[in-house]
């Protein structure tokens, strides 16, 4: 009835001929029984591959159940720990976020966390963004391009960081991010043309169609719903028309807006909730999904910066969403990112891990032989063979987070989260300087 407007000539030639239609507004219209077809025959998964040492071990597998988090964000700001203020994000601190990243294991998936503001031509911006994140780390990627025209150049450094020529596409270690909806019910010409050549490549896209609620999209939150599920099948049908059974992620990730002010606010109960109403939606439909949660209003990892982090990755990752994003570091409603919070953010969810795996229970873990023999004597498990077996397994340890009496932590100098984030951070910084292309292909 409604239909996508702004569908370009190209899009139209691609699509037409498979079944869409244009209604008399001249909006893209796609018919229910096309959309159900698209659905029975779109992938429930997809994998994006590790590289070098990290191949196999490290790859994502986003399928059913499984939960990956996944730094994102492109903040134009960068939060300056000495200082703090925040200052506009470069192309060094790409590179310095990734192999922080790098080395921080409950982050599985990069991206381009912050903006290169000091690189302001759009080529130059994504060959040296995608150089940064490459040799900075061999995890698996997402990451977004300015225009279809730097694909090309973008495939054979991939090649490059790959193996070789072609290797890329055969195993693919990075993900198009990038949205081609302009809400309400728009197309947007420059991601869409992304959308458009990835898809005939055969590559993953994680869309991330991002209406705001009583701006772009209705103020109620089942009409902001509504809409952004409608905005994201009308992508996978041009996927699927495109190439048929292309990977593409259920990237519905529906905003808040604070309409006192009309801003964007990431942080509220209600932007946890919606985020969690799109993962179920896109389980519904047996699509992988991605979400952007943890995107905290506070400027500072304070009090509000932790419950609202907390809130929003803990419905998320128990929603079941394969990809958790925008998390990582993410501070001042995605204005800026913080290195400190990034290291945080990964102890932080860790413990979210944790709690997905929830509790195992068969007659050994109910322990009743253990409880009945450790009543009796000695009165405490605390040496029990049990307790020392699984003391690893079964917990998780903190090394930011502080668990100390008050009178040893008064002693070793009163310390609080954000000084103890700044030593991981300096200690990581300051000795992590990989360059995962090697001296030879830099030549």
């Amino acid at each position: 009835q409604t239909g996508i407007a702004d569908a370009t000539e190209e899009l139209l030639d691609l699509v037409l001929p498979r079944g869409a239609f244009q209604n008399e507004y001249g909006r893209l219209c796609f018919p229910r029984a096309l959309v159900e077809d698209v659905l029975a025959g779109a992938a429930s998964e997809y994998q994006v591959y590790a590289r070098g040492s990290r191949a196999g071990k490290d790859d994502i597998h986003c399928k059913n159940n499984s939960v990956y988090f996944s730094n994102s964000g492109t903040a134009v700001t960068t939060f300056d720990a000495k200082s703090k203020t925040y200052r506009p994000s470069t192309l060094q601190d790409i590179y310095d976020f990734t192999r922080l990243v790098d080395k921080l294991d409950n982050i599985h998936m990069l991206g381009d966390t912050v903006l290169a503001t000091d690189v302001p031509n759009d080529y130059e911006h994504d060959v040296n963004m995608l150089y940064a994140i490459l040799a900075a780390s061999e995890k698996p990627a997402c990451v977004t391009f300015r225009n279809r025209n730097n694909i090309p150049p973008a495939i054979r450094l991939f090649d490059l960081a790959s193996g070789g020529e072609g290797t890329f596409l055969k195993k693919p270690s990075v993900i198009f991010g990038g949205c081609p909806i302009v809400s309400p019910l728009r197309f947007g010409r420059e991601n869409l043309e992304i959308l458009i050549d990835a898809s005939k490549m055969g590559l993953t896209s994680d869309i991330a169609v991002a209406p705001q609620s009583g701006a772009t999209a209705p103020a109620l939150l089942a009409g902001l719903l509504a809409q952004v599920v409608a905005e994201t099948l009308a992508c996978l049908a041009v996927v699927n028309l495109i190439k048929p059974g292309c990977p593409m992620t259920f990237a519905a990730w529906p905003f808040i807006t604070d309409l006192r002010t009309g801003s964007f606010s990431g942080g509220g109960g209600e932007q946890a909730l919606i985020a969690a109403a799109a993962i179920q939606m896109g389980n519904f439909y047996n699509l992988p999904t991605s979400v952007g949660c943890g995107m905290t209003d506070a400027k500072i990892p304070d009090a509000q910066y932790g419950y609202e982090k907390a809130l929003s990755y803990t419905l998320a990752a128990h929603a079941g969403a394969n990809r958790l994003c925008e998390f990582g570091g993410m501070m001042g409603s995605l204005m800026g990112c913080s290195f400190e919070s990034m290291v945080i953010d990964n102890e932080a969810i860790g413990m979210i891990a944790r709690s997905l795996r929830g509790i195992e229970v068969s007659d050994d873990t109910l322990s009743v032989d253990v409880i009945h023999s450790s009543a009796i004597d000695p009165g405490h498990f605390l040496g029990n063979s049990q307790t020392l077996a699984h003391m690893e397994s079964e917990y998780v340890y903190p090394t930011l987070m502080d668990r100390t009496p008050t009178d040893q932590w008064e002693k070793e100098g009163s310390q609080d989260l954000f000084s103890r984030s700044r030593e991981t951070v300096d200690e990581i910084l300051s000795s992590h300087y990989p360059n995962f292309f090697g001296d030879s292909v830099d030549a």
